[in-house]
């Protein structure tokens, strides 16, 4: 209860507001008191030499320096009625009443007043000290006197035709008038400061806003919680992440994609100038495959020796367009365990033709047994021996040794005899060890074969065939397998670059296909070099082929494939042979 009693904090943009019209407003009223205090300082010292210089003209008078050196040979003070009425309270009235001053004072040479605007003080000691002009030195001052505060000057009265100093003369004007010029001047200061203050006013609102929309309406804490959850989160994700901001910069490029793609941290660099592959760039263009608002769709294409599945997405909030994100997703391990899948789902279709043989050759011997033709079964016994069991639709079968390329190549030549391509072993086949890396070896060759039987198909000779070889070399390390496959298809199309046949998208058996990735459909070769390559092998055209056959001619290169005849087997036996 009492948390959700508890008050919220302000607002990081209002209280920046806040602090911004504070700083205003504090440098709007220092610098008005300073422009003030400047102010009434230069207009006192403007009273103080205005005194000055009448202090100066009176005392200069040879009348006054004659009546008051007069005054000061008698003995004595005369009384302030003689002194109301003689020539020197004459004198300073006269020049106080045409100046505007406050008081023009006269004293003797002792400070007692001769002549003061107030006849009451006359024959008085002055009230502020009369020693600095007594002592023949002209002083300004600013002091509060018998007629209140004034700013004024004292100048000593010499005697004539003597430097003797005989009296002195005190002017003042009135600090009030000082105050009221002050306010004159001031009016101008003050609307100037009242248009900063509205100026910053207005300023700091304008910073408020755009700080809430750069800030998207986030507080401090919650964009620090963000760029923490932000490093968490793409950091720590096996998808590789690209941040393309609207300008067209790359603002965020994870480590996973760096690894997918081979490449260093990008982000900064221009999205355009990135040397990532170009259908990532063409997916952030309007209208290009793969980029949605709502849903992403996925497009494959081989990068860095993996195949990836890559959508992008235009990121917006609240309407304000930030730019794309582009998801990048390893589908290579995907896509041999598919591959994978498949060999054995062909091979499982092809061993149940072989049950379904092995049935029939067993009721054969049970038939001749039945009847007690002995001799007959002995002899269909024999023929099985000599000619082995295994009775796939490949010519010369017999020259694959080893088990599992005889299953799956078999596989493979009922597919191929399905769709009316005869599928033949070559004579210069010799394979003398095992198979011991099946998955390479089944993505290779059965890309290889696909790719040869569909060649085929859409050939125009009427003898449709696939020709395989297959070699091994031993090594100490692992032998090296040497596929050579061949077709009788009309082979590459004049002009066709041996290299671009590798590249995603293209089909040898007619020509660039869609890039939208669906069903896989122009990745077998280029996928087929990628994993060939990063084991030290090859793929590679050797013929392009004529038209009208023999179609195009492929070899792979498969290093550290196969194991001596001792070592270990697919079906798990050591040291023994499988096959009959």
């Amino acid at each position: 209860m009492q948390q959700s009693a508890r008050r919220r904090p302000l607002p990081f943009s209002t209280q920046t507001l806040l602090l911004q019209l504070s700083v205003v407003l504090l440098v709007v009223l220092f610098s008005t008191a300073v422009h003030a205090w400047l102010t009434y300082d230069r207009v006192g010292s403007e009273a103080e030499n205005q005194a000055l210089t009448l202090a100066r003209t009176v005392a200069s008078d040879a009348s006054v320096r004659a009546d008051v050196l007069a005054i000061s040979r008698q003995p004595g003070t005369p009384p302030p009625s003689q002194l109301a009425a003689g020539p020197l309270m004459e004198a300073a009235e006269a020049a106080r009443t045409r100046t505007g001053a406050l008081f023009v004072v006269i004293t003797d040479e002792t400070g007692l007043r001769l002549a003061h605007p107030d006849p009451e003080r006359l024959g008085e000691k002055v009230s502020t000290d009369p020693s600095e002009a007594l002592a023949g030195r002209e002083v300004t001052t600013r002091n509060t006197g018998t007629l209140g505060p004034s700013a004024g000057a004292k100048v000593p009265v010499y005697a004539p035709d003597s430097s003797a100093v005989v009296g002195e003369v005190s002017v003042g004007y009135s600090m009030e008038t000082v105050g009221q010029s002050l306010a004159r001047d001031i009016g101008p200061v003050a609307v100037t400061a009242a248009g900063a203050l509205l100026a910053g006013v207005l300023g700091s609102f304008l910073l408020r806003r755009r700080l809430q929309r750069l800030t998207l309406g986030l507080e401090p804490e919650e964009i620090s919680t963000l760029v923490h959850d932000q490093v968490a989160v793409l950091q720590g994700v096996d998808d590789g992440v690209i941040g393309v901001s609207a300008d067209g910069r790359i603002s965020v490029f994870n480590s996973a994609a760096q690894r997918l793609l081979g490449l260093p941290d990008l982000a900064g660099s221009r999205w355009e100038d990135a040397p990532v592959p170009e259908q990532l760039k063409a997916l952030t263009r309007p209208g290009a495959p793969g980029a949605s608002h709502d849903g992403p769709e996925a497009v494959e294409l081989v990068a860095g020796g993996r195949v990836l599945v890559v959508n992008a997405r235009k990121a917006l909030h609240r309407r304000e367009d930030l730019g794309w994100v582009v998801m990048l997703r390893d589908r290579t391990e995907l896509q041999q365990l598919t591959r994978q899948l498949d060999a054995v789902g062909t091979m499982s279709t092809a061993l149940r033709a072989q049950r379904h043989e092995f049935a029939n050759q067993l009721h054969t011997i049970a038939g001749f047994m039945s009847i007690g033709q002995h001799q007959q079964a002995r002899e269909y016994l024999a023929r099985l021996a000599a000619t082995g069991p295994l009775k796939f639709p490949v010519d010369q079968a017999e020259l694959l040794q080893d088990p599992y390329l005889q299953a799956f190549v078999g596989a493979k030549g009922v597919e191929a005899d399905e769709r009316g391509v005869a599928l033949r072993i070559g004579p210069e086949t010799l394979v003398r060890g095992q198979v011991a890396e099946t998955q390479d070896v089944t993505t290779v060759l059965g890309n290889l074969i696909d790719n040869a039987v569909n060649a085929a198909v859409s050939g125009s000779s009427t003898d449709r065939w696939v020709e395989l070889e297959v070699l091994d070399e031993p090594h100490d390390d692992g032998g090296t397998l040497h596929i050579v496959v061949a077709d009788s298809g009309d082979g590459l199309a004049e002009g066709t670059d041996p290299e671009a046949i590798f590249a995603e998208g293209f089909s040898t058996a007619s020509g660039p296909r869609s890039r939208n990735g669906s069903g896989g459909q122009g990745f077998g070769l280029a996928l087929a070099r990628q994993l060939a390559r990063r084991r030290g092998g090859d793929v590679k055209l050797l013929d392009a082929g004529t038209p009208g056959g023999p179609g195009a001619v492929f070899m792979a290169t498969l290093p550290r494939t196969t194991a001596g005849t001792a070592g270990r087997n697919v079906t798990g036996t050591t040291g023994k042979d499988t096959h009959a």
